[in-house]
């Protein structure tokens, strides 16, 4: 497995194994199953399989968890040496962000509602890294977890408006045996906080059992989960929504196409996302 730094040492090793197809797991490391599960997709459905690590501060919002993210470089590359990937790119802070740096992406629309509206800045530091780490390893396919559904969209979306020419692929969550989905951030959970998070995950199954039931009123399914997390002593609830599974504008009539029910759940300190697609084939 290699190990490359910079741009052009990413660049460099393409180059050298001109005429492979390339499948790419970005990730900001702290390795768990998911990203694996990433990995070995990547390894399976082409030549080479790449995986990024970078902790991006570009993302993260004053306040936020930039400087105490989990990092364990050392166990996260023997994961990958495991997984059969062929290189991983390990830029620096100061490679991706040379002094000077002014250059940013902007997704418009889709960016705006859920996470775009509880972060500002945060998807315009996730297109832009995202778009650099493409630049850099020019893969054929991109593989990125649904948990970070609006992320899936908005990359996807990105993807599509600059003509980039690789294929976005989404991969399911991975999920602990409890129902909670897997995330590097679990972490920060206390043991209290940890057996309480799995209410996350019953609250969109309560939804989308109402709505396998035949209930259409975004109201009455948003309430089944709204309900059950409001239960739960542990649990501060920052926002159930059901949008259009595409544009992810929120919807107030009867649930006719496919829609987005995501939430994210505070506990303590920790936001935890999930979310459940409706009415997809």
């Amino acid at each position: 497995m290699d190990l490359l730094y910079t741009p052009a040492e990413m660049r460099a090793w393409r180059r050298a194994h001109d005429g492979h197809s390339a499948g790419f797991a970005p990730t900001m490391g702290y390795l768990h199953e998911g990203h694996l599960t990433l990995a070995r997709r990547a390894r399976e459905e082409n030549d080479l399989a790449v995986v990024s690590i970078f902790v991006n501060p570009t993302q993260f919002a004053p306040g936020e968890d930039f400087e105490k993210y989990p990092r364990d470089e050392e166990r996260d590359l023997q994961l990958l040496r495991d997984a059969g990937v062929d290189a991983v790119y390990f830029p620096t802070p100061a490679v991706m962000y040379p002094p000077g740096y002014q250059t940013y992406v902007t997704v418009e629309e889709v960016t705006q509602p859920l996470e775009g509206s509880a972060r500002p800045g945060h998807f315009r530091g996730v297109t832009t890294v995202v778009l650099k780490l493409f630049n850099a390893v020019e893969p054929d396919r991109a593989y990125f977890g649904r948990k970070d559904a609006q992320q899936l969209r908005v990359l996807r979306r990105m993807a599509l408006d600059l003509d980039l020419g690789l294929e976005i692929v989404p991969c399911d969550i991975v999920r602990e045996p409890d129902g909670l989905a897997m995330s590097s951030r679990n972490v920060y959970l206390s043991p209290q906080q940890r057996a309480a998070a799995p209410v996350v995950r019953r609250a969109l199954l309560a939804a989308k059992a109402r709505y396998d039931a035949g209930e259409r009123d975004p109201a009455a399914i948003r309430a089944a989960a709204i309900d059950l997390i409001r239960a739960e002593p542990l649990a501060e609830l920052e926002y159930v929504s059901l949008a259009d599974d595409d544009s992810l504008e929120e919807l107030a009539g009867p649930v006719a196409r496919p829609a987005l029910i995501s939430t994210v759940v505070r506990f303590g300190h920790t936001r935890l996302l999930d979310n459940i697609e409706l009415g997809l084939p």
